[in-house]
């Protein structure tokens, strides 16, 4: 039986030597250059990164990989597992406007992990070391371009002594609601969040072959839990295919993911709901005339806030190319459970139900909560008021707690939050929960997201979410950008917290801004009963976002009362 990765790359390199692994597709086309590597190059490359570690002494020690998009992260990757040394995945410093985000983020990752080198594309350490005089925190870290490494280096590779408690990397949270946190993944927490994503979506022996191992197309970043351990990681657990583009390359042009699905035929893709959004926003008759989904098995939804109108619409739009409602596959999961932690089953639509204590919504069907399935096996999912410590009957709102072989070790080097975040119990049985700070409810068994705690408004006595405010202001005018609205609450002195709406909106709308601003505040007076304190609408790409894309709506609410908005046109009053 498979103790790792390292075994099952192994494995495949000796049985499958000249099977594609992975394809990239350098300008995100499928008509364009493509590389790929084989397992067995693959495998013979991941142990020439690994020897080289080794013969470094640097077993145990934590690797920082900065690379751009493409395939050498991979082999970086699983060279650092092949050599028992924790891999510590980064977003690498690129272009003016992401700089200073990525460096500042970087230098929070080597600092708290202690890392002892990095490895990189050359590119990347090159942009390092001409900045080396503003980083000393690069003082004393070895850094090294791994396609300098020579395959020769993997002839002395010596197989770690890895155990299911070995821990594989650190996956640092992503920071939406504070500090990113590095979550240690072991190795058998891969194996087993491996083992469910296969289960679960489907991804059989039978599968395999009818889908000719083209299991998967993904453009989702792969120093982020999803794109990794997803597309990338249950690839190699399999030993099939997937065709990978850069994210870059699928925000200028969403169209390419589509293209890319009808060209390979994959069992399976999917991202954050905002990218089917995209999706939606350039489906052309052109682009539909041209695609073929109907062999797309699992489109898998998650990250964010799944939206009953974006599977509707979605479903609607795509279904003249082929694609089937059925294939929609909400998820829910987060780094400290590895990543998965429920999901549906295959070829079953979505469930909706309307969300406890929601308050009442215009449009109810596209305003429903979204099922986002069932605990994948071993997995225990209770739905707990944090405060009592006890377990909330079935349809009742209140934080989910997990159990269960994907849960991680803890948060390196910070025992206390470990402690507070991962050893939580009910006051009537023993088990210890793992807090995820999402809110949700249990119906039948299947489990629906219905927020962030920490971003969950009080006003006038009533909750409310915020994603359910960002929804209603996105769909009341067609100059807002979705995915790129930022709802929060403000003091508002004797009258109370008071709602604060920022939504991202294209430049040339500064004309017609008070019109925009009066829809938003008509629709969410409308649909929620508020009255909204302030509408700021801000140029594209300024909402503060984590590394993965999610709204940060602390931040947000801080540039906000700092008078630091982005403001299309003449600046809101406060």
């Amino acid at each position: 039986m498979a103790r790792s990765l390292v075994d099952l790359l192994t494995t495949h390199a000796s049985q499958q030597p000249e099977r594609t692994a992975y394809r990239y597709l350098v300008t995100g086309d499928c008509d364009g250059e493509i590389q790929d590597i084989s397992y067995g190059r693959l495998a013979r490359r991941s142990r020439a990164v690994a020897a080289w570690l080794q013969e470094r002494g640097l077993a145990g020690s934590r690797a920082l990989l900065l690379y751009p998009p493409g395939l050498e992260f991979i082999s970086g990757y699983l060279g650092c597992l092949s050599a028992g040394v924790v891999a510590v995945p980064g977003l690498p410093p690129q272009g003016r406007s992401q700089n200073h985000r990525a460096l500042t983020r970087m230098k929070r990752l080597i600092a708290d992990a202690d890392a002892k080198v990095i490895l990189g594309g050359r590119e990347v350490l090159a942009a390092l070391a001409a900045q080396a005089e503003h980083l000393p925190e690069l003082d004393g870290i070895t850094c090294v371009a791994t396609e300098d490494i020579p395959d020769e280096a993997a002839d002395s590779w010596r197989e770690p002594d890895l155990t299911a408690d070995s821990v594989a990397f650190l996956q640092y949270t992503s920071g939406s609601t504070s500090a990113p946190r590095g979550v240690m993944v072991t190795h058998g927490n891969l194996l087993d969040n491996q083992r469910a994503i296969t289960e679960r979506m489907g991804h059989t022996p039978d599968t395999l072959a009818e889908y000719e191992h083209e299991l998967f197309v993904s453009w989702l970043p792969v120093y982020h839990d999803m794109g990794l351990i997803g597309p990338v990681l249950n690839t190699v657990h399999l030993g099939a295919t997937a065709t990978l583009f850069s994210p870059l390359h699928f925000l200028q042009r969403p169209a390419r993911w589509l293209t890319a699905l009808s060209h390979y035929r994959p069992h399976t893709s999917g991202g954050p709901n905002f990218a089917y959004e995209l999706c939606l926003k350039h489906a052309t008759p052109d682009l539909l005339d041209g695609l073929d989904l109907g062999r797309w098995k699992v489109a898998f939804n998650g990250a964010e806030p799944v939206r009953a109108a974006t599977l509707r619409r979605f479903t609607e739009t795509f279904a003249p190319a082929g694609f089937r409602r059925e294939a929609l596959y909400p998820c829910y999961g987060l780094a400290e459970a590895t990543l998965i932690v429920t999901g549906g089953s295959v070829d079953t639509p979505p469930t909706l139900a309307a969300a406890p204590g929601s308050g009442p919504h215009v449009g109810a069907a596209d305003a429903a909560a979204v099922g986002s399935g069932r605990p994948i096996p071993g997995t225990t999912v209770v739905i707990a008021d944090p405060e009592r410590r006890e377990e909330l009957p079935e349809g009742e709102v209140g934080e989910i707690w997990v159990s269960g072989a994907g849960v991680a070790k803890g948060y390196w080097r910070n025992a206390l939050a470990t402690r507070e975040t991962f050893r939580v119990t009910l006051k009537d049985r023993p088990d210890r929960f793992l807090r995820t700070g999402d809110l949700g409810f249990l119906r039948e068994g299947e489990l629906f997201v219905t927020g962030r705690l920490k971003d969950l408004m009080v006003i006038d006595g009533r909750n409310h979410y915020p994603q359910d405010l960002e929804l209603s202001a996105e769909m009341s005018h067609g100059a807002l950008r979705p995915g790129c609205t930022a709802a929060f609450s403000v003091d508002g002195g004797v009258e109370g917290e008071q709602p604060v709406i920022v939504a991202e909106t294209a430049p040339d709308a500064a004309a017609d801004s008070e019109r925009i601003t009066e829809v938003i505040r008509s629709a969410i007076g409308e649909a929620h009963g508020l009255a909204v304190r302030d509408v700021v609408l801000v140029h594209p790409g300024t909402i503060p976002k984590t590394s993965s894309g999610k709204i940060q709506r602390h931040a947000s609410r801080a540039a906000y009362l700092a008078d630091a908005l982005a403001v299309v046109g003449a600046p809101a009053a406060r």
